[in-house]
């Protein structure tokens, strides 16, 4: 589904400020994984997300998605591949707008669209089934604006709308670090739950290694523009934040005296 291949990003290039984000990043996702990604500040996790998103050009390498070389294309292009949820609940919607008309935006995504357009009794009815799902009370809502949302409430309306059109890949970077704790495990849940019902390739960035073990199939550990450390299946589900401290410092070649160093 998604492979890189060599990919190099160098911030500054030349200067006193020269940066390797990333180094020769090799990373291969099949059909369905859902890997999550964690490292401290600075090990390059939201640089390769936002390499995948084409926000900025890679030096060297190439991005595949979905047997397409993307490492050329235009953001906005690969948007209409890609599903993403930021770590601000405020980015991702229309907070002057209705729930219902930015569901509406996003079902209209990488379509045309006319200046006027509305929704019909049928997508309405659709989307009061999906709202449903997130359990938040938000399907007797659909007139409300968004921006009276809670940051739960909006970030799980972001996640549903980006996943709305069944994106090849769905990119979470830090999507529940500006939440609290009680919050951001509710909408980890529903992440979890969005992305097993509809198949999805998922990359998620965190800071938390408890939510890094205990979600997705997956482990990605960076550090300094590389990946030092992966594993998944049943070696994943047998991890500890312990382990992960103990891989860290044998890859890095540092010790850590607590789990807050190594989150940065």
């Amino acid at each position: 589904m998604v492979d890189l291949k060599q990919v190099t990003k160098i911030f500054h290039r030349g200067t006193a400020n020269e940066r390797r984000a990333l180094e020769n990043i090799d990373l291969h996702l099949e059909d369905g994984e859902f890997v999550t990604v964690i490292g401290s500040n600075g090990a390059g996790k939201s640089t390769m997300l936002n390499a995948i998103a084409g926000v900025w050009p890679i030096d060297s390498g190439t991005i595949t998605l979905d047997g397409v070389d993307i490492s050329s294309m235009p953001e906005h292009k690969r948007a209409s591949l890609l599903g993403r949820v930021f770590q601000d609940p405020m980015t991702g919607t229309a907070a002057d707008m209705q729930i219902i008309e930015n569901l509406a935006l996003a079902a209209r995504r990488g379509k045309k669209r006319r200046l006027a357009w509305q929704y019909s009794p049928i997508e309405k009815e659709d989307y009061k089934l999906l709202l449903a799902t997130l359990g938040l009370g938000l399907e007797d809502r659909l007139n409300a604006k968004v921006g009276l949302l809670s940051g739960g409430q909006r970030q799980a309306l972001t996640l549903l709308m980006a996943t709305l059109q069944q994106p090849r890949l769905l990119l979470l970077d830090e999507h529940t670090a500006a939440l609290d704790p009680k919050t951001a495990q509710k909408v980890l849940e529903i992440t979890d739950q969005i992305v097993i019902e509809n198949h999805l390739t998922a990359l998620m960035v965190t800071h938390n290694m408890n939510d890094a073990i205990r979600h997705g199939n997956r482990l990605v550990m960076m550090n300094g523009g590389k990946i030092i450390f992966d594993c998944r299946g049943e070696e994943k589900k047998k991890l500890t934040v312990e382990d992960l401290m103990e891989k860290f410092a044998q890859s890095a070649g540092s010790e850590l005296a607590s789990d807050r160093a190594l989150l940065g």
